[in-house]
């Protein structure tokens, strides 16, 4: 049985497109405890691609911790969790190119994505505020 690891992700942006960046956590499945905590500075961007950077970096870092994890990413954005899930087409050619690379990442390897309330996703709203206004990433 291999080990499960959640990501919580999300992103934001100041204008929509304005100053973006995207946040995320990584925690052991079993235990709740924080493995990784990252924050992407996306510069000028809408807030769904600041979305998809946080979610696709909490991926690379969850497959960098165990690369042969099943991955369990929550957003409380329900555009990606569709888009990913394959359920709803993405048209937007940035979301497009960084979906790819998330599918690239995933590979043969299990990834399942949830929506959830916004409420429960506030630690990594919290980190990717942070990003925003340092306009730098961390944690990478």
């Amino acid at each position: 049985m291999s080990r499960t690891l959640i990501v919580e992700a999300d992103g934001g942006s100041r204008g929509n497109p304005g100053i973006a960046a995207g946040g995320a956590i990584v925690m052991d499945g079993e235990s709740g405890e924080v493995l990784a905590e990252i924050g992407v500075y996306v510069g000028v961007a809408t807030n769904n691609v600041a979305e998809y950077r946080g979610m696709l970096e909490g991926l690379r870092r969850a497959f960098e911790i165990d690369p042969g994890a099943s991955v369990h990413v929550r957003m409380d954005s329900k555009l990606v969790v569709e888009q990913m899930s394959g359920r709803w087409k993405i048209r937007h050619p940035d979301m497009q190119h960084i979906a790819r690379e998330a599918r690239e990442l995933i590979g043969r390897r299990h990834a399942t994505f949830e929506w959830v309330p916004r409420l429960e996703n506030s630690r990594a709203d919290a980190l990717a505020n942070r990003a925003m206004d340092r306009k730098s990433s961390f944690g990478l």
